[in-house]
């Protein structure tokens, strides 16, 4: 799992194994059912339990405003650093040519449907300030202007190389709200 290395991974193992038989039961238990019940949203693709995520069928948010970000980390992070209201689009990965990764796999097509069919005026692009996050980030905002939206980035700030789940809020939110047009 990432961030549990090694070590950390071997601890948990034997406490469970040695002193939390029951605990380790119902881990194993919570884990499968989240594999079972848990799926993506038809809308932005968010991880869910429903056909639409808590964010895409809550009222009162702004259906003008559509940020599109790499991960369910990401849409995380935004929320939780942030006072955006607006909707998400989550790409589940960046374009990596290397890795066989292309606009096929990131769902682009469904988001171009989105932004065609839905009153979407500004598409934030909040990938992250990687090689990829950047090359992805100039594809997205081909896709926005095609569609007659107004795509911007949100600033740097958030450290090069870094990704959005690991920064701490208030970088975070100084950066999504300096954000510039593309």
């Amino acid at each position: 799992m990432p961030g549990v290395g090694q070590k950390s991974a071997q601890r948990i193992a034997f406490h469970l194994l040695e002193r939390d038989r029951d605990g380790a039961s119902a881990l194993s238990s919570a884990l499968a059912d989240a594999v079972d019940g848990i799926g993506h949203c038809s809308r932005c693709r968010m991880l869910t339990e429903y056909e639409l995520c808590s964010i895409c069928s809550a009222s009162g948010r702004d259906q003008s405003s559509l940020c599109v970000v790499e991960s369910p980390a990401d849409v995380m992070a935004v929320e939780d650093a942030t006072g955006f209201r607006g909707l998400y689009f989550v790409l589940m990965g960046h374009l990596s040519p290397l890795d066989g990764i292309g606009p096929d796999e990131l769902g682009l097509d469904v988001l171009e449907e989105r932004l065609r069919q839905e009153d979407v005026k500004e598409m934030i692009i909040a990938t992250n300030p990687t090689v990829e996050g950047d090359a992805t980030a100039h594809f997205l905002a081909d896709v926005a202007t095609r569609n007659n939206v107004q795509a911007s980035r949100i600033a740097h700030g958030v450290p090069l190389g870094g990704e959005l789940e690991y920064v701490d809020g208030g970088t975070l939110s100084h950066a999504f709200y300096g954000r510039r047009v593309v």
